[in-house]
């Protein structure tokens, strides 16, 4: 039985599918998400949004992060939500093996740079060159990322740096802006959606 499989047989049992959260309702909003559907998308990711940040939580562990790997799955979501096919699983199992996926590159990209910051410090080698050149890729990356951000209202950028910059969680971000939970992740979601379209990002 394969990843998605294994999802479905898991959280299917909880919703019928004619509930909010159930899977008719949810493969309806991934339609009209793919469609370009922003408050489709909206309503999508209320309904799942804990449960994505459940699994990715679980496997991922540190919070900060976690919170940023379920932003990453949502972004994901929205750029590729024309890619769910209902014959090859229920919704929520696609979306949550979307997120266990991420949340696996994660701990490995973790992993690896720990693996690679240990093997410089045990052999010394000269690598100045490679060090330049990822350091002008990163650069060149961050300035991208940097004229996209100017395109956000200042409550987006705002919310946004403090969640992805500063690595703060969605109840941190909106405690130090002052304004409910519900609207720090709706302005984190807006503003990840204007990126994706700045960006040029498309399905």
């Amino acid at each position: 039985m394969d990843l998605m499989s294994n999802f479905s047989v898991a959280s299917s049992g909880d919703l019928t599918p004619d509930e909010p959260g159930g899977p008719a309702a949810l493969g309806r909003l991934l339609t009209e998400s793919a469609g370009g559907d922003e408050q489709s998308f909206a309503r999508l990711y209320d309904l799942v949004s804990s449960r994505v940040y459940g699994l990715v939580r679980r496997v991922v562990r540190d919070p900060a992060q976690s919170e940023e790997v379920s932003q990453e799955v949502f972004l994901d979501i929205w750029r590729h939500a024309a890619r769910f096919d209902p014959a090859k699983g229920s919704p929520l199992a696609w979306i949550l093996t979307i997120a266990h996926r991420k949340a696996v590159d994660r701990v490995r990209s973790a992993e690896s740079a720990r693996g690679r910051d240990e093997v410089y410090g045990v052999t010394n080698l000269d690598v100045a060159h490679d060090s330049t050149a990822e350091a002008a890729v990163q650069k060149l990356d961050a300035e991208h990322v940097h004229q996209a951000l100017d395109t956000l209202t200042e409550a987006q950028r705002r919310a946004l740096e403090l969640a992805y910059i500063a690595g703060y969680t969605h109840t941190e971000v909106a405690s130090m802006l002052g304004i409910p939970l519900g609207t720090a992740k709706t302005r984190i979601r807006d503003g990840l959606i204007r990126l994706r379209d700045t960006m040029g990002v498309t399905s």
